[in-house]
């Protein structure tokens, strides 16, 4: 397949790779096999270069566990800037250790995220996991979770933003 940009990196690989399988076997057969190492190794180098933010996600668990699935599933696309290490742990029957088990993961993590439904602001878990991570100097973003409705911001946990693929690689950046 064509492209109609040029990739400076990968020429730029290709050569290094050349220059370097030469100087080690001399002659075409060198040149050609360090042009295709150079340009496989440094394209696998600068895939590792890019360093994802730690991404622990707050949400409403009695009402909106589904916003978690999409966000996580969202964190797994190519050029996701993110990725999800943790996320609320309240579930039915919480154990009696969530709050520190929380406060750990919130601390692993780069920033939070808090998934907005309609009854987020008044949720337990969600307004706890808030105050931890403000106690713990986290970034904290609020997204919209859904299309359609009217939302109340969390308290403490700074604007309401909507959910949009864009917004959200721009704020993890």
């Amino acid at each position: 397949m064509h492209s109609d940009r040029l990739d400076v990196d990968g020429l730029g690989d290709a050569l290094i790779g050349a220059a370097i399988g030469h100087a080690i076997l001399p002659g075409l057969g060198g040149i050609v096999g360090g042009a295709v190492a150079g340009r496989f190794s440094g394209k696998v180098i600068r895939e590792k270069r890019t360093v994802k933010k730690r991404v622990f996600v707050s949400f409403d668990f009695d009402n909106d566990r589904r916003l978690k699935d999409f966000i996580i599933g969202q964190s797994k696309l190519p050029d996701s800037p993110f990725e999800v290490v943790d996320h609320s742990l309240k579930e039915a029957a919480p154990e009696r250790d969530w709050e520190a088990k929380a406060n750990t993961a919130i601390k692993r993590s780069d920033i939070v995220i808090v998934m907005v439904g309609p009854k987020t602001h008044v949720a337990h878990g969600v307004l706890k996991e808030v105050r931890m991570a403000r106690n713990a100097n986290k970034h904290i973003v609020q997204v919209i979770g859904y299309k359609n409705g009217d939302y109340t911001a969390v308290p403490g946990a700074g604007r309401l933003y909507r959910w949009n693929w864009e917004n959200l690689k721009s704020l993890l950046n």
